[in-house]
């Protein structure tokens, strides 16, 4: 069996002001024609279709021309998850009708947890679709207090599966998560922490034959090559300036081993950083001068309206930075915003009260807060 394995899709992203649904466009246009040039048995799209929970016209317009285009002209299977930036409730629209026609999204955790097989030349294949949700949601679907975290969370999912299927037969898993040792990058969204760490042990997956998982942009294996992050189609900050964005095909056998290889995404406009001193990337422009630029100016002294000038040459720069003045940022301010960037919301507003009122939060307002939380970040993903 063939799949195709893409992720992070993030239709109606916004850049930077910059709306990048041409861009999207562009380069889904690339994903179809991989998709008739390879012929997948099935395509995979885990998770985070679009940016947010109420997406734009023109986002659900180029999501609609795709999976029509997948499911009526190419007659592929597309197997979906929600992310954490989608709606379930709004994905969920017509996903029964769908299924006839070989569409099948996931938006939440519904009961028995069923498998989607699909069959090739050696026998069945069980795809286990497993949208983004929230610790509370799985301690409520299970009755169970004990889970806490998103890696119990996810722990007590594995063992519903394994407990429910032979796990002899081949099965593989679409999530969507943040796995312990993955790389991360400014655009993704940090993961409700509240109640615990957002990170999943990859151990759990071992008796899958392949773990196709969005969420983090940048294209990696976690502990081993077939658990995989299939990466965003797009460089969505200039932290991910040296990604190679890419589509994941792989190629399964009857015993589950998997041959894969990746196939890159070029975009209609790259995404830089360049650093220089302003006369010379003036006089000497950089390759490809219409990309989305981040410039950093090297030179000390006062320069007249920068922007406007270097605009003449490079349109569409979408940062400017003088590296100078940023290094008087001193090491421990840095340090102090690392640390405020890992802490979860809850102990961020921990740290807020006792600030204000000079004295650590009681158990039970902390409990308080992060019951809040928990309802404003259901609201905020449309649930």
């Amino acid at each position: 069996m063939k799949l195709l394995h893409t992720a992070d899709w993030h239709l109606g992203k916004i850049v930077n002001s910059v709306h990048m649904t041409e861009e999207q466009d562009y380069v889904l246009n690339q994903l179809m024609e991989i998709v008739k040039e390879e012929q997948p048995d099935c395509l995979i799209i885990a998770g985070d279709l679009y940016d947010r929970a109420v997406p734009p016209k023109e986002a659900v317009e180029l999501l609609n021309k795709m999976l029509t285009t997948l499911i009526i002209d190419c007659n592929i299977p597309v197997l979906a998850i929600a992310g954490n930036h989608d709606s379930p409730d709004r994905l969920e629209f017509g996903n029964q009708l769908f299924r006839s026609q070989q569409l099948y999204i996931e938006t939440k955790l519904s009961a028995p947890l069923m498998p989607i097989t699909i069959h090739d030349e050696f026998g069945p294949v069980h795809f286990h679709l497993i949208p983004y949700v929230e610790p509370a949601e799985v301690r409520s679907f299970f009755d169970n207090e004990e889970i806490t975290s998103h890696h119990t969370a996810m722990e007590a999912i594995i063992d519903h599966i394994k407990q429910n299927n032979d796990m002899k037969e081949r099965h593989l898993f679409i999530g969507h998560a943040f796995l312990a040792g993955g790389m991360e990058s400014e655009s993704e969204e940090r993961l409700s922490m509240v109640g615990g760490s957002p990170y999943i042990d990859a151990s759990l997956f071992s008796d899958f034959s392949y773990v196709a998982f969005g969420h983090l942009h940048q294209a990696q294996r976690i502990t081993r090559d077939t658990i995989r992050y299939s990466g965003s189609i797009l460089k969505y900050s200039f932290s991910e300036a040296n990604h190679n964005k890419s589509v994941t095909i792989v190629e399964m056998n009857e015993t589950g081993h998997c041959d894969l290889r990746l196939i890159p995404l070029i975009p209609k406009h790259d995404m830089k950083v360049v650093e220089g001193y302003f006369q010379e990337l003036m006089d000497y422009p950089v390759e490809n001068t219409d990309d989305f630029l981040h410039i950093r100016l090297l030179d000390e002294g006062e320069i007249i309206d920068p922007m406007n000038k270097l605009r003449s040459i490079y349109p569409n720069i979408l940062r400017l930075e003088r590296k100078g003045l940023a290094r008087s940022a001193s090491l421990g301010d840095l340090q102090q915003i690392r640390q405020q960037q890992s802490k979860s919301h809850s102990e961020l507003f921990s740290s807020f009260f006792e600030e204000i009122k000079g004295a650590p939060i009681t158990a039970e307002r902390k409990q308080y807060v992060e019951k809040i939380v928990t309802q404003l970040l259901k609201d905020e993903r449309g649930e």
